[in-house]
């Protein structure tokens, strides 16, 4: 019997937390592992070298300074997790990562810490609840 996954989304935003800390209450219940996603922002396409590697450098870097504190709570918690820091963008790929990873459920906040998008109530986490190939928990 292969192990469980549960895909847990965080963006650093006030709900990441609880996102976090309900994805090892359910991890733990169902003796699962916990897929951490991240989407960060996307890599300058028209930079020249070498400030273009300088500003993946930093998008990467700011990417891992931003999860450090969920990876070192999943590890406090002695929850099995993988990490996946992503350039797409978070409703496109959380479905995806989650039907690849044939996750059994996406935990994700009701809102996040996206720019414009945000003002649309939840507009991330409409689109992975219409698409995403198992159970999403919404977290407030």
């Amino acid at each position: 019997m292969t192990q469980k996954k549960i895909l847990v989304a965080v963006d650093g935003s006030e709900y990441s937390d609880k996102v976090l800390e309900t994805g090892i209450d359910y991890a733990k219940l169902l003796q699962a592992k916990v897929i951490l996603v991240h989407c960060h922002k996307k890599f300058p396409a028209l930079l020249g070298e070498p400030m273009r590697n300088d500003a993946i450098y930093h998008i990467l870097h700011n990417a891992e300074h931003l999860i450090a504190p969920y990876k070192k709570r999943l590890t406090e918690a002695e929850v099995d997790f993988e990490e996946r820091l992503m350039e797409q963008p978070a409703k496109a790929v959380i479905p995806d990562i989650a039907r690849i990873e044939q996750c059994v459920l996406i935990i994700m906040g009701s809102r996040g810490l996206t720019n414009l998008e945000g003002l649309v109530l939840g507009s991330v986490t409409t689109r992975v609840l219409h698409t995403a190939p198992c159970s999403v928990l919404v977290v407030k």
